[in-house]
């Protein structure tokens, strides 16, 4: 079986190079992958965001499976085309990657559905954005809504770094499109994990659990990343 990767990062990296290893794979590919990648899979020159550009190379190389890594071509629907070419993928389709590619869509699913969550509000206008900051007072967090690398939370300890996150994000826009729409969210203190699970619609399998090292200098402080590194269990 000819398999596909999509992506060019360190998560990419490690599923090219696990693939690699199964019998069931013939010719291992990534697009657009690296330097790294190379060693495990033929790089084509495909960018993430390229979604008829990879639908057709899959086509034409009559690529078996194909393995999606990062967050923007999920969410934009690329399993979605692939499903349509009778491609098989792994990955969420768009209306379900809604869940990584909207903050608020996501607190709004877990209000609904009495899923335990921080208190938050969802704001477009600056203004209201700061009034609830104020109501609510620091420590409090400002997350961007749409997907930002990982870099698009802001931990304020103090009322007046909030408000000015609200401006860099809904007036200076430094997220672009990602923040056209803001999260204020109550501050919880503690350790925090990520539970991984795969999941058919019908079953799950769960995972290890993994905690990522998110802020850019020694002890957690600075701003966040798309992480710093990891460990798991």
């Amino acid at each position: 079986m000819k398999v596909l990767v999509v992506g060019s990062g360190g998560r990419e990296h490690s599923l090219c190079w696990a693939i690699a290893t199964s019998p069931l794979c013939d010719t291992l590919y990534c697009a657009p992958g690296n330097a790294g990648i190379a060693n495990d899979a033929i790089c084509v020159a495909i960018g993430p965001e390229d979604i008829e550009g990879i639908v057709g190379f899959c086509r034409d190389e009559e690529i078996g499976f194909v393995v999606v890594g990062p967050e923007m071509p999920l969410v934009a629907g690329l399993v979605d085309r692939l499903e349509d070419e009778g491609i098989a993928a792994f990955g969420p389709t768009a209306e379900a990657a809604a869940i990584e590619g909207s903050k608020g869509f996501t607190k709004d699913l877990c209000a609904m559905a009495d899923i335990p969550t921080a208190a938050y509000g969802r704001f477009t206008e600056p203004a209201a954005a700061k009034a609830y900051i104020r109501e609510h007072g620091a420590p409090i967090v400002v997350k961007a809504d749409g997907l930002a690398a990982g870099k698009g939370v802001i931990i304020a300890q103090e009322v007046a770094e909030a408000e000015a996150a609200v401006d860099d994000i809904l007036v200076e826009r430094r997220f672009g499109d990602a923040g056209r729409e803001v999260v204020v969210e109550e501050f919880l203190d503690g350790e925090e994990a990520s539970f991984f699970a795969l999941v058919d619609g019908v079953n799950a399998l769960p995972l290890a659990s993994a905690q990522d090292h998110k802020a850019v200098g020694e002890g957690d402080t600075g701003p966040n990343t798309g992480g710093m590194g990891a460990y798991s269990p």
